[in-house]
């Protein structure tokens, strides 16, 4: 018999695929143009997200044996359209950016500290190369430390934050007087940085794929995303104050690794070799985890006429080839091409952010019109208190995030891959809806199609770390 699992649990599994290396990053350029502020910054994404996972709780509860597929819930709210541009924004856009990201990160970490003579890029691509090779023969070689590199990320930070805020470490101080101002001040420029935050609380529902393991699902799930980045918000605001102890707001801000300045400042070489180390385990863990992962979300799609059948085509090992070289090869012509160079690694963020953005907002919407077509459904009940006031707040900050993701040329650059990629996204779902599968664009699915469908969708379609 399968042991169930409890609510701490739960919060593990949230905590634990939310973070990644990644977020240290936005973490320490957030702080670098905000100095404490930015805390600020993460609390407003904090309730924005609580609010997120009042939609989350209440269509798991709608639909239980969805498990989570984001794409399934807009379907069944929204229509086919919606459904593939849910699914391709939120986990292969999303993942896609991020692992690029994330190798890039590992790159330039080994050339900083290991091998200077090596470009960093040419280390990137040897990552990537050796991932594609692991989980073409269907190897996941992290399945089994993955926790251990989540939990060495997680008491990294806290430890890092802790000794940083009591100012502990063995690097200069910086007092009060030496530091230098942030740049963006008051409520609206806090409130302009959420986009930022976003980044560091991002993907709460990947606990819902693991609820049939869980003792009491219904409690669990909801409680799991709200005490998760509750958790995550106090980690970060901890090291978030402490880096202002150990580096100029400017220093942070203008890096390309803030965080890689931030150890090195605290503790000196063996900071900066603790915190290198970290980022690598992590950015090719998670990196790994999307090559093995999104594949499936593919292949899923594909199974169920979203994508063409060749997605869902497997190797002797069972491994979904298309979709793995698909983002194997977006993830190195990112990585050639320079656009995850030092000075790009915070947009190609932000960017990803917008296409997470654009799934939350269709998610929420999914919300108001399920309550309007099944408006004696028990899942509602839990939520007529409130009424569609968290949605609506969730798509108004949604929305606001990305109409002010940046300013001047980054903005510029982020926009560009934003709408290029969703125009490609939405003018792709429109003719394999209406031209190749001659289905209706926006004609919401019946619930209880999705509910007999789900079962084999969902065993693809494990979303990835981000």
């Amino acid at each position: 018999m399968e042991k169930k699992l409890g609510l701490p649990s739960a919060i593990a599994v949230t905590v634990g695929l939310i973070v990644a290396s990644s977020c240290l990053l936005s973490l320490g350029t957030g702080i670098g143009l905000a100095g404490r502020g930015f805390i600020i910054s993460m609390l407003i994404v904090l309730v924005l997200n609580i609010c997120l996972a009042l939609s989350f709780s209440e269509l798991h509860d709608l639909m239980p044996d969805a498990e989570g597929g984001m794409g399934q819930y807009t379907k069944v709210g929204l229509g086919s359209v919606p459904s593939i541009i849910s699914n391709v924004s939120a986990y292969v856009v999303v993942n896609l950016l991020a692992a690029s990201v994330e190798v890039a990160m590992c790159g330039m970490v080994v050339n900083e500290l290991f091998l200077p003579q090596i470009p960093a890029p040419a280390i990137s691509i040897l990552f990537l190369a050796a991932l594609l090779l692991i989980n073409y023969h269907g190897v996941d070689i992290f399945s089994k430390i993955q926790n251990i590199v989540v939990g060495l990320l997680l008491l990294s930070i806290l430890a890092m934050g802790i000794i940083s805020s009591l100012k502990l470490g063995t690097g200069q101080i910086i007092d009060a007087a030496s530091q230098t101002p942030p740049t963006v001040t008051g409520l609206s420029g806090y409130v302009s940085l959420s986009s930022m935050a976003f980044w560091l609380f991002i993907g709460i529902e990947f606990v819902i794929p693991v609820s049939k393991s869980l003792k009491n699902p219904k409690r669990d799930v909801l409680l799991a995303m709200i005490l998760g980045i509750s958790i995550l918000f106090v980690l970060q605001s901890i090291l978030g104050n402490g880096m202002t102890n150990y580096v100029t707001l400017n220093e942070l801000a203008s890096s390309s690794m803030p965080h890689m300045v931030f150890a090195r400042n605290l503790l000196g070489t063996p900071g900066a070799l603790w915190m290198g180390l970290i980022t690598i385990l992590a950015g090719v863990s998670t990196a790994n985890t999307v090559l093995g992962g999104i594949p499936n979300v593919l292949a899923g799609m594909a199974e169920n006429d979203l994508l063409p059948k060749c997605f869902a085509k497997k190797n002797k090992h069972n491994v979904a080839l298309a979709g793995m070289l698909f983002i194997g090869i977006g993830d190195a012509v990112l990585v050639i091409t320079g656009v995850t160079n030092s000075d790009t690694l915070s947009s190609l963020l932000l960017a990803a952010s917008c296409f997470w953005l654009t799934s939350y907002i269709l998610v929420n919407l999914t919300v108001l019109v399920l309550r309007r077509r099944y408006p004696d459904h028990s899942a509602r009940r839990k939520s007529l208190v409130l009424g569609g006031i968290p949605q609506i707040i969730a798509i108004i900050g949604d929305v606001y995030m990305i109409v002010h993701i940046a300013e001047g040329a980054q903005r510029i650059f982020i926009y560009q891959l934003y709408f290029v990629i969703l125009a490609v996204t939405l003018i792709y779902a429109v003719i394999w809806t209406r031209f190749v599968r001659k289905q209706p664009m926006f004609v919401p699915a019946d619930l209880s199609d999705i509910e007999g469908a789900a079962s084999s969708y969902t065993n693809n379609q494990q979303p990835a770390a981000v």
